[in-house]
């Protein structure tokens, strides 16, 4: 999340990293691009590029043309345009880099891009930071104008241009929503310009931010930018629990973590048979009942003999395949069944240690060895 809508103290500055956002470690926005650039100069006769990236709030982000050859820094704020009357951001990518960070994102260099018009003044800053105020207000109220209208929608942030002049009001929503009549009213209400803009459930839960259950934060509001879909065929080829409450994240949708390792299954499902298909032997058809990608052996049974398994490694159902492609049959199962030393104990290592779980109590002293030291003390000694 960016510092300019989370964690920011009276004076724009965030209260985490004390660099007005512009650390090496990126700690406190994650849109933020490394300038790996900044420190190498120009070929001679050549001019620095004349387009800078700009920062909003909620992680928004836009290129502007720099016009007026501005000396801009990352983190300098800016008077920028807009589609009516101008707003306030922070830089967040000057030189070459942006020249880079346009040609990924197909922004095309035109004469009638925005520009910028100048380094905010502090009256620019205090309109803006006056409007950043109201933003908590203006939702809240928001929210109750719309459970009042009875609307299927949910207000999950509010955005004010930066001349306070426009509010963008972000929601989420699982079905077409009809708002002509609550733009009336927030027009009426708050007295400025109204945008209505639909945000996903995973844009959401990115904003919001949270815990995952592996305990580590979640990726959508740490480092993951692009939101791929998600089905369930991740899981089953993962062999996962097709469990809605375990497979779905706190956004309500599929965790985005089921397609980190599924290039990895996928390759690994390569050399393993369809499990659709059926083994022929002279003793009988078998049919498969489960497989493990990481041993890389499946379970076979006979047909009407489902409670004896039969394990087989993924090359040895391949030959058992082969063979069946040439119209034979293996004689049978237990002649391709893996070898497995059952007669060796399986050896645990002690995660704890040689040490014992007690060795730090106290031990108990026997009552007799405590009634023989106090007859001894009692026994008078003799004199030689």
């Amino acid at each position: 999340m960016g510092c300019t809508s989370c964690s920011s103290s009276t004076n724009g500055q965030p209260k985490g990293c004390k660099n007005n956002g512009t650390c090496g470690t990126d700690g406190c926005n994650k849109l933020t691009v490394f300038d790996w650039l900044a420190n190498m100069t120009l070929p001679e006769n050549q001019e620095p590029f004349d387009f800078v990236e700009v920062r909003f709030k909620n992680g928004r982000k836009d290129f502007f043309h720099n016009k007026e050859k501005l000396p801009l820094a990352v983190g300098d704020v800016v008077a920028t345009e807009a589609a009516s009357g101008h707003d306030i951001g922070l830089v967040s990518l000057t030189g070459e880099l942006v020249r880079i960070q346009m040609k990924k994102k197909k922004h095309r260099i035109e004469e009638d891009n925005l520009k910028i018009y100048r380094k905010a003044s502090q009256r620019d800053i205090d309109i803006w930071q006056k409007a950043r105020d109201r933003e908590e207000t203006v939702k809240v109220r928001a929210r109750q104008i719309a459970i009042r209208l009875n609307l299927k929608m949910k207000i999950s942030d509010v955005e004010f241009q930066g001349d306070a002049s426009k509010a963008i009001f972000y929601y989420t929503a699982e079905e077409r929503v009809d708002f002509r009549e609550l733009i009336k009213e927030f027009a009426h209400e708050f007295n400025t310009r109204i945008e209505m803009k639909q945000v996903g459930f995973r844009q959401e839960a990115a904003r919001l931010g949270g815990i995952g259950s592996c305990g580590r934060e979640l990726c959508c509001s740490t480092w993951l930018t692009d939101f791929r879909s998600v089905n369930t065929s991740a899981a089953r080829y993962q062999q996962l629990s097709l469990n809605p409450q375990k497979l779905a994240g706190q956004c309500g949708k599929l965790k985005c973590c089921l397609n980190y390792e599924l290039d990895m299954y996928l390759e690994a499902l390569q050399h393993f048979p369809s499990i659709e298909t059926k083994l022929l032997t002279e003793k009988g058809t078998a049919v498969c009942q489960k497989l493990d990608i990481f041993k890389g052996v499946l379970w076979y049974a006979y047909e009407g003999e489902w409670m004896n398994w039969h394990e087989l490694k993924a090359e040895k159902a391949n030959e058992i395949i082969a063979l069946n492609k040439q119209n034979k049959k293996a004689v049978s199962l237990e002649a391709f069944v893996a070898e497995v030393a059952f007669s060796e104990e399986a050896v645990y290592n002690n995660v704890v240690g040689q040490d014992s779980l007690t060795r730090f109590d106290n031990p108990k002293r026997s009552k007799n060895r405590q009634k023989n030291q106090k007859r001894k003390k009692r026994k008078p000694q003799k004199n030689d």
